[in-house]
């Protein structure tokens, strides 16, 4: 990783001078996933158990700190009606299922989180089945790394799934994930800062 990209929250020009990270760039870089059920949205973190503040953000309750664009799949179905976080599988507030839930999150470093984000825009799950160019898959890696500029030095990164191998290659075939949606599979990540939690969540509802 170049040491531009060291520098959270800008991202480089075309002429590889840092810019700021703003709300347009953030728009361009998140329509990769407007090609399939991905949920995209940030909320506030106000308490040291983030597990609540995850469950504002899946239950809409929050607005992006940054007031930058969100994707909602499911804004407006009658889903919604009955279950305002449709599709995800809230938290439990007790202490044993909120154990359980996180134990279905395994962290990540940041190295990986490019990978990953660039499986989570792919038409099913998985990296290698893709029909795209590597002219486009060039173009979705620079998109991931622009998210990745959003997330300050200390973020963690959380995903539901032990695939991708031990060196955490997400472009290879996923073969096993622990749902957090009302469907059998989902994949997404998951990022916890001082500031901020969000997700980007993939999900697969065959």
């Amino acid at each position: 990783m170049s040491e531009i990209w060291m520098v959270y929250g800008t991202m480089p020009d075309e002429n590889g001078t840092p810019a700021p990270l703003d709300a347009d760039s953030w728009w361009s870089a998140v329509e990769m996933y407007d090609r399939r059920y991905t949920f995209v949205a940030a909320g506030p973190r106000t308490r040291e158990d983030w597990l609540h503040d995850v469950a504002s953000v899946m239950r809409g309750e929050t607005a992006d700190p940054r007031a930058w664009r969100t994707i909602d799949p499911d804004e407006g179905e009658e889903e919604r009606e009955d279950d305002p976080a449709y599709p995800f599988v809230l938290p439990p507030v007790d202490e044993a299922g909120a154990a359980e839930w996180r134990g279905r999150l395994r962290e990540i470093p940041r190295s990986a989180v490019v990978r990953l984000l660039v499986l989570l825009a792919t038409i099913d799950l998985d990296v290698s089945k893709d029909p795209r160019s590597p002219a486009q898959r060039a173009e979705m890696e620079k998109h991931a790394r622009v998210i990745l500029t959003r997330f300050s030095d200390g973020t963690r990164f959380f995903t539901n799934t032990w695939g991708g191998g031990a060196s955490l290659d997400f472009y290879q075939q996923i073969s096993s994930c622990s749902p957090i949606s009302r469907y059998a599979w989902d994949l997404g990540l998951l990022w916890v800062s001082r500031e901020e939690v969000g997700l980007i969540w993939s999900f697969d509802p065959r």
